[in-house]
């Protein structure tokens, strides 16, 4: 599976509709993000059961900007629409595949129990 475009149109069903989502957050002029796109590609195909996104933060300013995006590239993996992984910088492509093993390893019980956690802990009511 090739790389998807994502956008402000288009990101937040991505998310809620596929199991594992990666999105990296690049833009054109920048020179770490041209490096990591060959990287990135590979494991797309190399992962047919993962989505693997892409926002271009020139075009989706407002998107990035709601993402907390701050350098590029980013690297962020949602699983179950929970965001599991946040990252910015280039990885290698070792590196990319721990991530996206990881992600896939993880047990969304337990995860959703420490979000809870935390979320109890700061004061926060469920509907927050």
């Amino acid at each position: 599976m090739s790389t998807t475009e994502l956008t402000a149109a288009t990101f937040a069903d991505t998310i809620t509709d596929n199991d594992i989502v990666m999105v990296d957050f690049w833009a054109d002029w920048c020179g770490p993000c041209k490096q990591f796109a060959p990287t990135y590609d590979k494991a797309s195909e190399d992962h047919p059961d993962v989505v693997f996104g892409k926002i271009d933060t020139a075009a989706e300013q407002q998107l990035a900007a709601a993402a907390n995006i701050t350098s590029i590239p980013t690297l962020m993996a949602f699983r179950e629409g929970v965001l599991v992984f946040s990252q910015p910088g280039a990885l290698p492509p070792k590196g990319l595949e721990e991530v996206v093993t990881a992600v896939k390893g993880l047990d969304m019980d337990e995860v959703r129990a420490e979000i809870e956690k935390q979320r109890a802990e700061a004061g926060e009511t469920p509907d927050a």
